[in-house]
């Protein structure tokens, strides 16, 4: 297999673009791109040519060896068009073959901030969104399952080298190996586009608390659903209802009947059924609206931001550096308590800086 021209050119690309590769917090991590159907082909373009490989019931068969896993460690790959930093591995999980990065953490970091924060985003958002999604993925770090993440919405949208740019590179570097911890260990850092004006504690949304996660007035969230309009449909309110194990017992417009410490629905009546904590946000959801800090005016939601509200509110992270605040006032604001500490092998670095 010969390499063709344009991977020779990537691969001499992405070696020479950060210095210091090997450092100690280059944790490798595995993230999950495709699930692919057994028998179902998958094409990767290797620098040394194209492979192809499909899953069966006796392992991954490349080239018409069959082994329970293929590793190749190469410093890039092409799959479907979309060039990835670090390796490839392939195995097969239940009846699908799972096509997985192995990436270094600072590599995949990357990849990531493309997908979650604009590029026109100040220099200090961009700062503390890299910290947040490096602290994320250790927290998601799982040695007993086959991948520690996915590249999807679920975990951590994950565009790899095909979107990197330069802002995204400098707000990696200059955070590098920062997480933010605490009691010795990386949090559950979470994060959504627009908290409306208040965040969420975790339990409203997860139904655990935690101490770090909780409301926060957030008056520098002005993005382009800070306030938005949408009108309900009684039949996808019954579908709802149904999806829940549920049936309507009316036609009476949704109804708020209590609000969570943050302003958000905790209790609400849709179709005259009755629906409270975490069931009432899901339903919600489920109709799509883009958050439930809302007010119902018949069949028609008026709302507040976007998202679940926990954790960093990316516009409010972009207003706020915008009004001259740095990343570590950023994350001192929507993770109380918590320190910024430098990532190790092992663990972590005593506590580098207290965040209030």
């Amino acid at each position: 297999m010969k390499p063709s021209l344009g991977l020779v050119l990537l691969g001499a690309f992405l070696l020479g673009l950060l210095p210091g590769r090997g450092q100690p917090e280059d944790l490798p991590l595995r993230v999950l791109l495709r699930e692919v159907p057994l028998g179902q082909e998958v094409a990767l373009k290797l620098p040394q040519g194209e492979v192809r490989a499909r899953g069966t019931p006796q392992g991954v068969v490349v080239e018409g060896k069959v082994l329970p896993l293929w590793d190749f460690p190469v410093p890039y790959f092409a799959l479907e068009g979309r060039a990835y930093r670090g390796g490839v591995r392939l195995l097969v999980e239940g009846n699908r073959l799972l096509v997985v990065n192995q990436v270094l953490l600072e590599d995949y970091l990357l990849g990531v901030l493309p997908g979650e924060m604009p590029e026109g985003f100040p220099l200090e958002a961009l700062k503390a969104q890299a910290v947040v999604a490096r602290t994320f993925a250790v927290n998601r770090l799982n040695p007993k399952a086959p991948y520690d993440l996915c590249a999807g919405e679920a975990c951590q949208v994950y565009l790899g080298l095909s979107a990197e740019k330069e802002r995204y590179r400098l707000a990696v570097a200059a955070t590098r190996g920062q997480v933010l911890s605490y009691g010795g260990k990386a949090i559950s850092a979470l994060y959504h586009a627009d908290s409306g004006g208040m965040t969420a504690g975790s339990e409203e949304v997860f139904g655990r608390p935690l101490p770090y996660l909780r409301p926060r007035p957030d008056p520098y969230a002005k993005g382009p659903k800070s306030l938005w309009r949408m009108p309900l449909d009684k039949a996808q309110a019954a579908r709802v209802l149904q999806a829940l194990g549920l049936s309507p017992l009316g036609e009476d417009p949704p109804q708020v009947l209590e609000r969570s410490p943050s302003g958000r629905v905790w209790r609400v009546r849709l179709l005259g059924v009755e629906l409270r904590g975490l069931e009432a946000g899901r339903a919600l959801r489920l109709m799509g609206l883009p958050s439930t800090l809302v007010e119902f005016a018949g069949f028609e939601a008026i709302g507040r931001g976007a998202g679940h509200g926990v954790g960093l509110s990316q516009w409010g992270a972009k207003g706020m550096a915008e009004a001259g605040y740095g990343h570590r006032e950023i994350l001192g604001h929507y993770f109380p308590g918590t320190f910024l500490s430098d990532l190790l092998l092992g663990g972590l670095e005593a506590p580098a800086l207290a965040l209030r």
